[in-house]
């Protein structure tokens, strides 16, 4: 008997896999970003499993999974990581419970355990580094930069280390969300969550020296100044048009670290708590769902820790 082929095997777990993303997406309320990840994981296992039916799906079929996944390396030799093998886990973990619900006989989500992952490596910037980084947009030597795109970018970097916005929350803003009277404006953020996040009065001032130099008409915060605004398609900055200014930016700026808009989120966070904000309303200004998220920013505020043992601990003694 032939082997099924990938395709054969993607028609035969497609109606589960589809069911179970229009799960998520009604009643979970998933972002499209999380149903697009999930049905990848969901088919690259089913191909690899070559299952034709969910009650095919078995403990030592995960098993070998697992050790696929963790035998599997990128182009530049590099294994996958463990918190990316972990993605697939949880994909398949979620499938399985879902599969339990509607009473489609299937593998016990419960016998799935994920890998531990190691601890997450930060990387910030010092107050100095972020102090040139802020002031690049306007350094000398960058001859051919429009004035209003100085301004544009200089908005962005100032706008990011203020609110910690990730990226994309960042595209997505439109002029009429930023409330500048009282520095506070409303964010759609990550599980389709709102937030309120703040602005410093360096990013409010430049929002409006940015604004200002602006005579379009677009609703968008944040646009591109290199095209005819009369095509009225395509001016809104990508996120990925946001990375590329950073990274420009930072090596405008002598950073030698490699520096991202979300480096600037971690920045933001370290930067409050290192300066004695409750972990809790860092929280809350991340976005994060669970502290356990924020609590990995505390790793790299015992420098506050020791600077503040030095001064006050043993003093009595002679």
């Amino acid at each position: 008997m032939q082997p099924l082929s990938e395709e054969c095997i993607l028609k035969l777990m497609k109606p589960h896999i589809n069911d179970f993303l229009e799960y998520l997406e009604i009643e979970k309320n998933r972002s499209l970003k999380t149903l697009e990840n999930y049905g990848r994981y969901l088919r690259h296992f089913a191909v690899f499993a070559k299952i034709k039916s969910p009650e095919e799906i078995t403990e030592e079929l995960v098993r070998r999974y697992r050790v696929f996944l963790n035998r599997t390396t990128y182009a530049d030799g590099e294994q996958l990581k463990k918190n990316t093998q972990n993605y697939y886990l949880i994909a398949l973990r979620s499938f399985l419970k879902f599969l339990a619900k509607r009473n489609i006989k299937s593998l016990n989500a419960e016998k799935i355990e994920l890998g531990k992952a190691p601890p997450r490596e930060l990387e910030f910037l010092t107050s100095q580094e972020l102090e040139r980084l802020l002031a690049a947009p306007f350094e000398a030597r960058l001859k051919n930069q429009d004035e209003i795109s100085r301004f544009r970018d200089k908005t962005i970097l100032e706008v990011l280390f203020s609110t910690g916005l990730r990226v994309s929350e960042l595209c997505s803003l439109n002029i009429e969300n930023i409330n500048l009277d009282k520095g506070e404006f409303a964010v759609l953020g990550k599980g389709k969550k709102w937030r309120v996040v703040f602005l410093s009065d360096s990013a409010k001032d430049a929002i409006k020296r940015y604004l200002k130099e602006r005579a379009d008409t677009e609703e968008a915060l944040f646009i591109r100044h290199d095209v005819d605004p009369a095509k009225k398609s395509g001016l809104r900055l990508t996120p990925r048009s946001i990375e590329r200014l950073v990274q420009k930016y930072a090596v405008v700026a002598g950073v030698v670290k490699k520096v991202t808009p979300h480096k600037l989120r971690h920045s933001f966070a370290t930067d409050l708590l290192q300066n004695g904000a409750d972990i809790r309303a860092v929280q809350s200004m991340l976005g994060h769902s669970s502290i356990t998220t924020t609590q990995i920013y505390t790793h790299y505020t015992d420098q506050k820790l020791k600077e503040v043992h030095s001064k006050f601990h043993g003093k009595n003694r002679k």
